[in-house]
C-alpha cells in the first residue's frame, strides 16, 4: 500500500511539471560554433547539454534537431557520426531537409557557377513547433536558432495559445533582435561554455549493433 502510494506521489510529481519541447536549428548552431572556432564542441551530447538548463520544476519532452545531409562524403561521414551517437538517446529527434543546386554570380568577374544551398530547415522548425503546441505536447517550446525567418510559428503560438512560453536560445556569435523582442526569455549560449565541456559525446562510442565510432579526428 505504501509503495503504491509513493508510487502515486511520483507521478504526481511528474505530470505537475512544466513540458519543455527544444527546437534546434542545425546549421544555425553548427556555423555559430565554427565562428568561434569551438570545433571541439561539434562532438556534443545534444539532449544532456540542453538538459543542463531545464529547471528542477521543469522536465525536457525531447529535443529535435534540424539539419540536412551534406553532399560532400568528408562532411557526410563526420555528420553521420555525430547524429549515429545522439540518437542513442532516446530524446533526441532528428529532422532532415535537404540541398538543392543554386546557381550564384561572382561579383567581381560577373562569371556563373553552382552552389548548394539548404532547404526546408526553417518551414520543418515552424511546423514541429507550430504542431507541438496545437497537440498540447509541451508547455514551453525553447527555439535554439537566430534566424527571423521564424518569428512568425512564434507570432502564431503567441495568438493559438497566449500561456504558451516561447524561449530562444542564440548560437554562439548569433543574435536576433527580432527574435529578442518577441521571445518571453532569451540566453546566448556562448556565454554558458562549462555546459559545453561538461556535456561532450565519449571519443569512442558501441553502437547497440556493435559497430565502433569515434570521434572525428577534425573536430578535436
Amino acid at each position: 500500500m505504501q509503495r503504491g502510494f509513493s508510487l502515486y506521489l511520483l507521478s504526481m510529481n511528474i505530470s505537475s511539471k512544466q513540458r519543455v519541447s527544444i527546437y534546434v536549428d542545425g546549421f544555425n548552431f553548427y556555423f555559430g560554433l565554427k565562428s568561434r572556432k569551438w570545433k571541439k564542441y561539434y562532438w556534443l551530447d545534444i539532449v544532456p547539454f540542453f538538459e543542463s538548463f531545464i529547471k528542477p520544476h521543469q522536465a525536457l519532452v525531447e529535443v529535435t534537431y534540424f539539419s540536412a545531409t551534406p553532399l560532400e562524403k568528408g562532411k557526410y561521414d563526420r555528420q553521420d557520426l555525430f547524429f549515429s551517437a545522439n540518437k542513442l538517446n532516446p530524446k533526441f529527434k532528428l529532422e532532415l531537409g535537404r540541398y538543392l543546386p543554386k546557381t550564384k554570380r561572382c561579383r567581381t568577374c560577373g562569371a556563373t557557377y553552382f552552389t548548394y544551398e539548404e532547404k526546408e530547415t526553417d518551414v520543418k522548425i515552424a511546423t514541429k513547433m507550430i504542431s507541438d503546441v496545437v497537440n498540447d505536447v509541451c508547455d514551453i517550446s525553447i527555439l535554439v536558432s537566430a534566424d527571423s525567418d521564424l518569428v512568425p510559428p512564434i507570432e502564431f503560438i503567441r495568438s493559438y495559445k497566449p500561456t504558451q512560453k516561447v524561449f530562444v536560445y542564440f548560437p554562439p556569435n548569433r543574435y536576433s533582435s527580432n527574435l529578442n523582442s518577441i521571445a518571453n526569455n532569451i540566453k546566448k549560449l556562448e556565454t554558458n561554455t562549462a555546459f559545453f565541456e561538461n556535456n561532450m559525446l565519449p571519443n569512442t562510442i558501441t553502437l547497440p549493433n556493435g559497430y565502433v565510432i569515434k570521434r572525428p579526428a577534425k573536430w578535436s
